[in-house]
């Protein structure tokens, strides 16, 4: 079996992340029910939601400003999860129901993790 990482990406306000808290009191049942068929199958190997606040490090130095780093069109990752499974055709069939997609601008990006050699 191979691991992938799933990138919850979504859109994003100025100083925090579009969806309310109410939105995610509502989401919570979903993201559950969703996480929860993946673990039945024992595919899950780890899950968390994102923080919105973030420091940067580059070949500068560390920027401190607690703003996360946003693509062009304001969409950041906002959480992952990593499974494995046997093919990447049934990542791509789980993520087409992920609760994620039902914002404007969000996706699943999904990629296989390389393993290091043990030895």
């Amino acid at each position: 079996m191979t691991e992938y990482i799933l990138l919850f990406r979504n859109a994003s306000a100025e100083n925090g992340y579009l969806a309310t808290s109410q939105d995610m009191a509502e989401d919570m049942p979903k993201w559950q029910g969703w996480i929860g068929n993946i673990a039945m199958q024992g595919k899950l190997v780890s899950t968390a939601p994102i923080r919105y606040d973030a420091s940067i490090v580059d070949s500068l130095g560390v920027s401190t400003n607690g703003q996360p780093y946003k693509e062009t069109n304001s969409v950041l990752v906002s959480g992952y999860l990593i499974c494995k499974a046997d093919s990447l055709e049934e990542v791509r069939e789980w993520s087409k129901t992920c609760p994620i997609l039902k914002y404007p601008n969000s996706s699943v990006e999904i990629r296989p993790l390389v393993p290091f050699p043990t030895n």
